[in-house]
């Protein structure tokens, strides 16, 4: 059907399928929205009372008005088929989150909470969904959970009730009632509720992974485990929410969710239907009051620090330094700021300097009522600044109510540059690698190396000599030296300090890129153990999701993408890696979106618009794709992102000599070193039908550690030369045995 018109949309492509029908993303023609549409086997409304009886409950279903409810556009007909029109909701489903490991007690309870919300008003509307269950409800990029497929499960047992429950697949969530195929109530949706929440935050069914006739003899007779069981840190009082919700007798059971809502939010979490963290913040740029204006640095550093401190909570999802940065000077209200970054509390203030004095003022503000919940001035000397900072961030902890271990107490008191002639070279130079431009970087190194002069040997001093270094890398000025550079001052510094969590990222973030895939592996264990320490280590996340992508694992690499997402909302990274995620899992038409909504938010990135020659590429419209690559080429010439849209114009073209000749010995250097570019390589020669030059590139891209086996023996249609070839099925057959056996 892909490229056929259904009424006045146009399919784009296949989304999904199950017991319930085929979901096609197609584009509404009348409204210019994409939507997805959702046709329905022709048994399920083969007969006219059946077919009334759907369009009546989905006519209901499309009343509600819910934020937590996707709802219903239109219900249709065409060539004899019967189908929906729904949002086309960006995100994964739940069901796909869990399969990444359980939920932490607080997401579990915001999720939860959301979808007892949406339930709640489709009770009180007098609607019974009778199919709740993960892969009925989606999560949005902004982590809004919305209930999906309201009404179908009533049309589906309608149809042939001596159907077995396989066929059915929906089981392990049915009630016992619904099991015995007695008549349903509110009361069902509650049951397949509290074993949904059972298996968010357990990563287990209830009753097990038994096949189906077991499990209906399990969840009529068996008694689960309690899920604190399972996980000893879950507070006993959910314990008795999950087990009230799955009663085998009703009217023992919750009777409506409002009752069990309620229960949930005396579970200690507030405003359960808020999408956002609860605990969590961005620390805005403090404003330079100071009468010369001349004190930007000092500020910035003070905004630095207090993220730094702040961050050691683990129970705080805090905003990056970088993404904060970008509201330097904005005219944005509070709401709209947090609302930008989907935080609740936002910390903003100010800095006078003058001389050796200085008074700064802070306040914290609730973004949800745009009030404030604590404020307070500072005045000292140079000599209090950090005593000063301290206690703005000890007031932020103990208004938000949290309780730090002792290590997170410990942490917020170290000071890692104690001489303050030595932390002013160091804000200076943070200051000047935010400018990310080459003679920026070259000023920061400047001040750091005046900094050590100093003090002598210091982790974070030599930190920000390998991260500026790194900077110097990724602008492409001396990649290998530059990388070398970083690599260097990064064992440096955990020489000094070996439990420093940003120096170990640095240095395997540094390592997956441009080294083998030894070097990968080895990188994931030392990544992983980072996120052990500190869960919100940005490079380590970042790290962990290309790793996971080249693996072929799409679902690790997405969770690691949310999560890094989720403290840098406005970085590059943030905007740009969803493609290459897409890209990963040869889901082409979501990817080339992802690159549009990219552009759009970085619209002057060069690298951005070379790949968009790849996007455009990937989805068919391969005489757009030639064009970008030549307007990239006027906007950065020689840049290694634009030469490698240069080569996949050559390959489109069907022109291998022309590839050949893009390969100067410096940009051959620059694919050599990167499993991405050399497989971008490859595909281009694939596409011009040079062979032995595509093989040898996806050889070392494999060697590089792209094991990626559905993409490259399957999917990716720039391979398609390819696949006859033997060599290139003997490589698969080694590709195969690695992803098979990458441990996650």
């Amino acid at each position: 059907m892909i490229g056929e018109s259904i009424s006045h949309y146009i399919i784009l492509e296949k989304i999904g399928e199950g017991g319930m029908g085929v979901v096609y993303k197609a584009e509404d023609t009348k409204l210019k929205r994409t939507v997805a549409l959702k046709f329905l086997p022709r048994e399920l409304t083969k007969d006219a009372q059946a077919r009334a009886r759907f369009i009546q409950e989905a006519q209901a279903a499309a009343a509600l008005d819910h934020p937590n409810i996707c709802a219903v556009f239109e219900i249709g007909e065409a060539e004899g088929a019967t189908y929906i029109a729904m949002p086309f909701v960006r995100g994964q489903s739940l069901k796909e989150r869990i399969a990444a490991g359980p939920f932490s007690v607080e997401e579990a309870l915001a999720i939860a909470g959301q979808v007892a919300e949406g339930l709640k008003e489709a009770h009180e509307k007098g609607i019974i969904h009778r199919d709740v269950k993960p892969a009925n409800i989606m999560l949005t990029e902004k982590g809004q959970a919305k209930i999906m497929d309201f009404g179908l499960a009533k049309l589906e047992a309608g149809v042939d009730l001596t159907r077995t429950m396989a066929v059915m697949g929906t089981a392990a969530y049915m009630s016992p009632e619904q099991a015995r195929g007695e008549e349903v109530d509110y009361r069902t949706d509650i049951w397949s509720f509290g074993a949904t929440f059972f298996e968010m935050l357990t990563g287990q069914k209830p009753f097990g992974q038994k096949h189906d006739q077991a499990l209906i003899y399990s969840i009529l007779i068996d008694t689960t485990a309690t899920v604190s069981r399972i996980r000893p840190e879950i507070p006993k009082h959910l314990d008795r929410v999950i087990q009230k919700a799955l009663e085998k007798d009703r009217a023992r059971r919750y009777q409506n969710m409002a009752e069990m809502l309620k229960d949930l939010k005396a579970s200690g979490v507030s405003e359960l239907s808020v999408s956002k963290a609860e605990k969590s913040i961005i620390v805005l740029p403090f404003e330079d009051i100071s009468p010369g204006k001349d004190n930007e640095y000092f500020s910035d550093g003070l905004t630095e620090e207090i993220i730094t401190d702040l961050s050691h909570v683990r129970d705080l999802l805090v905003i990056s330094r970088s993404s904060a940065m970008t509201f330097k000077g904005t005219k944005k209200t509070i709401p709209e700021i947090a609302e930008a970054v989907n935080v609740r509390y936002v910390l903003e203030g100010s800095v006078r300097k003058a001389g050796n004095n200085i008074r700064i003022a802070a306040q914290l503000i609730d973004s949800l009522t745009d009030t404030h919940l604590w404020a307070d001035k500072f005045t000292g000397t140079l000599d209090d600044v950090f005593d000063i900072q301290e206690k703005v961030s000890r007031a932020i902890v103990d208004n938000l109510k949290l309780q730090l271990t002792p290590a997170e107490a410990q942490k917020m008191t170290e000071r890692p540059i104690k001489d303050l002639r030595a932390y002013e070279c160091y804000l200076r130079a943070t200051s000047a690698i935010d400018r990310v431009t080459e003679s920026g970087i070259h000023e920061a190194l400047r001040n750091l190396e005046l900094a050590l002069q100093i003090v002598g040997e210091n982790a974070a001093l030599y930190y920000g000599m390998g991260y500026a270094h790194w900077w110097l890398a990724n602008l492409g000025v001396a990649i290998e030296k530059n990388l070398c550079k970083c690599k260097e001052f990064a064992k440096k510094a955990l020489a000094i300090d070996p439990k420093s969590t940003k120096a170990r990222a640095l240095l395997w973030f540094a390592e997956i890129s441009y080294q083998n895939k030894n070097w990968q592996r080895e990188a994931k264990s030392h990544l992983k153990e980072v996120l052990e320490q500190d869960p919100n280590e940005s490079l380590a996340l970042l790290g962990l999701c290309i790793i996971y992508g080249y693996a072929g694992r799409p679902t690790e690499a997405a969770l690691m993408l949310k999560r890094y997402a989720e403290r840098e909302p406005l970085s590059f990274w943030t905007f740009a890696l969803p493609f290459y995620m897409n890209w990963f899992d040869a889901q082409y038409e979501r990817g080339f979106e992802e690159m549009d909504r990219a552009l759009k938010a970085i619209p002057d990135s060069p690298p951005l618009q070379a790949e968009s020659t790849w996007a455009l590429a990937w989805v068919g419209r391969k005489k757009e794709a030639i064009a970008q690559a030549d307007r990239s080429a006027k906007v950065a010439p020689g840049q290694v992102h634009t030469k490698l849209a240069l080569m996949l114009k050559h390959g489109l073209q069907g022109d291998a000599t022309a590839a050949r000749a893009e390969l100067t010995p410096e940009f051959y250097r620059w694919c050599h070193t990167e499993v991405t570019w050399s497989y971008f390589v490859a595909a281009s020669f694939a596409l011009s039908n040079a062979k032995n030059d595509a093989l040898e590139w996806l050889e070392h891209a494999v060697d590089l550690g792209l094991i990626n086996y559905p993409l490259m023996a399957e999917k990716d249609p720039f391979l398609a030369n390819l696949r006859s070839e033997p060599r290139f099925q003997k490589l698969m057959e080694r590709v195969k045995y690695e992803w098979e056996h990458f441990e996650v």
